[in-house]
């Protein structure tokens, strides 16, 4: 899936979530869901002891800063029982770097699944050094089946 860009209008933001949320809706829950997206947003280092209210769906490990965009993943996050994978491993930043752009190191590059499925992730991080697009790199999740 692909988000919004910051900049965009917050209609489009909303015709995105509310598209996902029935994509989402559709995968009856005794099944796996993963979604990876580039979410265009930031959701920051930490979770609910040190921010305040994201404990059930990240980890402590995410990348640096947080901005406005991140509560939006971690509300639809919440609403449909999803984690965001890749905050829950902790890795050298060149292995959480999704975003490499102008000088910057982002991450906006997130793989969710449902919390009920969280024990069968193993692992989930960039390969650092290889790109699926023009500055985005791959994120990996290992799940056992």
């Amino acid at each position: 899936a692909y988000a919004p860009q910051v900049g965009c209008e917050m209609e489009e933001k909303e015709k995105f979530w509310s598209e996902l949320d029935e994509v989402e809706e559709g995968v009856p829950r005794k099944e796996r869901l993963v979604i990876g997206a580039d979410f265009n947003c930031y959701v920051g280092e930490g979770n609910r002891g040190e921010s305040g209210g994201d404990e059930e769906v990240m980890g402590r490990y995410g990348l640096k800063e947080r901005n406005m965009e991140w509560q939006m993943v971690v509300d639809f996050a919440e609403m449909m029982e999803m984690a965001v994978m890749n905050t829950y491993f902790k890795k050298k930043e060149d292995h959480r770097v999704t975003d490499k752009s102008g000088g910057r190191c982002t991450q906006v590059d997130y793989v969710l699944c449902r919390r009920c499925n969280l024990k069968e992730i193993g692992d989930c991080k960039v390969l650092a050094g290889d790109s699926i697009a023009k500055q985005h790199r791959m994120v990996v999740c290992r799940i056992a089946l």
